[in-house]
């Protein structure tokens, strides 16, 4: 996982959109909603992202290509989780060992 892909990041980030590759010509743009907070435990760190993108295009799960302005590119798993007026949500779970030192 990048190093950059930190709540942080995501957390100053939000509100803003992602591009995210389709094939080699075409992209749709997702916007991060809402990042959830971050829950710490002794090994481990959690997050959770939740993107909104337009109704006419519905994106299955699975593992994205995803490009922002400051965070870069970068890989990343999400699942669609609803539909509204506004578009469908899709969610990326984030699920770490924490670097204890």
């Amino acid at each position: 996982m990048e190093a950059s892909l930190t709540h942080e990041a995501f957390t100053q980030n939000a509100k803003t959109k992602f591009r995210v590759l389709l094939d080699e010509n075409a992209t749709v743009e997702l916007e991060l909603v809402e990042v959830s907070e971050l829950k710490f435990y002794p090994e481990q760190e959690e997050f959770a992202l939740e993107f909104r993108g337009p109704l006419d295009m519905f994106l299955d799960q699975g593992v994205r290509n995803f490009a922002h302005e400051k965070i870069g590119e970068f890989e990343m798993f999400i699942v669609p989780v609803r539909q509204e007026a506004d578009g469908f949500y899709y969610e990326a779970i984030f699920n770490r060992i924490r670097d204890i030192q």
